[in-house]
């Protein structure tokens, strides 16, 4: 099983979500810890290579942007939730920062 490792402010951010979207989240999160797919999912070439975003649909749109390709861990790069159709640059921004922090290229 892979490691958790949250960057930045990824884990308060989690942690502001509301608590049945919270709990999916986590649900989501340790499956891919075992290396499964979540349940709704894209990814997200814009952040980096091997960037992927959890869809959470419960009392609102909610968004876990992580990558898994990068040795023992899982990184959660980015947790907000979205109130538009398109994901907002500021948002994709904070998550490719993140990624080149952990060592990722874009």
């Amino acid at each position: 099983m892979k490691a958790l490792q949250f960057i930045g402010s990824s884990l308060e951010d989690l942690k502001d979500f509301p608590a049945e979207a919270r709990r999916a989240a986590g649900f989501e999160l340790a499956a891919i810890q075992r290396g499964l797919n979540p349940s709704d999912w894209k990814p997200m070439a814009a952040v980096g290579s091997g960037a992927c975003e959890i869809r959470i649909h419960v009392l609102g749109e909610w968004r876990v942007l992580y990558v898994a390709k990068f040795g023992d861990s899982v990184y959660v790069l980015h947790a907000f939730q979205k109130k538009t159709q398109k994901t907002r640059q500021a948002d994709i921004e904070i998550a490719r920062r993140r990624y080149r922090q952990i060592g990722g290229k874009p």
